[in-house]
């Protein structure tokens, strides 16, 4: 299983190039994706978004937030913002879901460098 993040996401509905959009690929075609509620709710935000693509969004599992997750969310976020980095608010859920699933995130966004130095955060590729 991986989460893919919407820097992914966008690349791949473009057809850019890179591993990240032929793992992306990969992983929907074998149903090895998940995704994360901030992923969803920015990818939903991009227009126009084509009726068939908001419903094939809508059937890959959503993970659920555990309980003290916007603690966690927030601890993280300051851990990272201690060190001086960028750490968006929307990154900080997007990589606290993924630490709290065990479950790798599949990025273009570097920022996320950042959260994976201060946490179980398994960065791909």
């Amino acid at each position: 299983m991986i989460v893919a993040d919407t820097s992914t996401w966008i690349a791949f509905l473009q057809g850019e190039e890179g591993e990240d959009a032929q793992l992306l690929d990969k992983a929907l075609a074998d149903r090895q994706l998940v995704m994360t509620p901030p992923v969803l709710t920015e990818l939903l935000s991009q227009s126009p978004l084509p009726l068939d693509f908001q419903e094939t969004l809508m059937r890959i599992p959503l993970l659920e937030t555990k309980e003290g997750f916007w603690q966690r969310a927030g601890a993280l976020r300051a851990r990272v913002l201690a060190k001086g980095r960028r750490a968006r608010l929307g990154d900080a859920l997007i990589a606290q879901s993924c630490v709290d699933h065990g479950i790798p995130l599949l990025s273009r966004d570097k920022d996320f460098r950042a959260f994976a130095e201060v946490a179980k955060l398994d960065l791909l590729p």
